[in-house]
Order: C-alpha cells, then structure tokens, then sequence
C-alpha cells in the first residue's frame, strides 16, 4: 500500500497511529496538534478572505474579484488538507524516532499569497474599475 494512501486512511482513524512504533514524549504530540490548529486558522483566515474579496469589493471588476476570491478560497482548502496530512506525517514519524518530513507546502501557500497580495497592490494603486 502507498504510503499516502496509508496516510489518507490515518485521517479517518488517528488512533491506528498508536500501532506504529513508541510512544512519544506528550509535549511533543501536543506541539504536533498545536500545529496543525495553526494551519486550521491559517486556512479559514484565507477562506475568510475570499468570500470578504467577493462580497465587499463590488465595484471590482468581476474577472479580478472572482479570480482572487477563488485563489484565497483555493488556498484555505488546500491548507485544511494539508494541516491533518501533515499531523499524521509527524505523529508517525515522532512514533518511529525518525527525522520529522520536510514540506515544500509552506513555499507554495506563501507563493499564492504574495501572488493575491501584488494582485490586490495593483487594483489598489490603479482603482477598482481596472
């Protein structure tokens, strides 16, 4: 079996976790949770943004107000599913005393944000009707 899709099964049932290897420190499975609650708020602030882009910037052009919603949108959904992936990657790996995963998911939320951020630069400095 895939290692995503054994993966994808632990989303469903976090406590199959406890059949890999040992037990870690507690206050490392607590940090682990913590993080993936920050990536949880992460993600509805970027949903939040999308539906406040498409609801209270009417007079925006309908190409760039959707565009923009949809990418904030995008990018809330992607980083919900990534949050609980990435807690299973790190449970496991605390579990089996092997070196946490690297992610190259932080570089790309970044990278659309930035991109949402320049596009929102523009339609400000060059006003709403573009």
């Amino acid at each position: 079996m895939s290692n995503f899709v054994q993966s994808l099964k632990l989303w469903f049932a976090p406590e199959r976790i406890r059949e890999d290897g040992d037990t870690p420190d507690y206050r490392f499975s607590l940090a682990n949770e913590r993080t993936f609650l920050a990536w949880l708020r992460t993600a509805l602030a970027l949903i939040g943004g999308g539906f406040a882009v498409d609801q209270f910037l009417p007079d925006l052009r309908w190409g760039w107000r959707i565009g923009l919603a949809l990418a904030l949108l995008a990018s809330g959904v992607l980083c919900s599913l990534r949050a609980v992936n990435h807690w299973v990657r790190c449970e496991r790996a605390m579990r089996r005393g092997e070196d946490l995963p690297s992610s190259r998911f932080p570089t790309v939320l970044s990278l659309a944000v930035a991109v949402v951020a320049v596009a929102m630069v523009v339609v400000v400095l060059f006003g709403w009707e573009g």
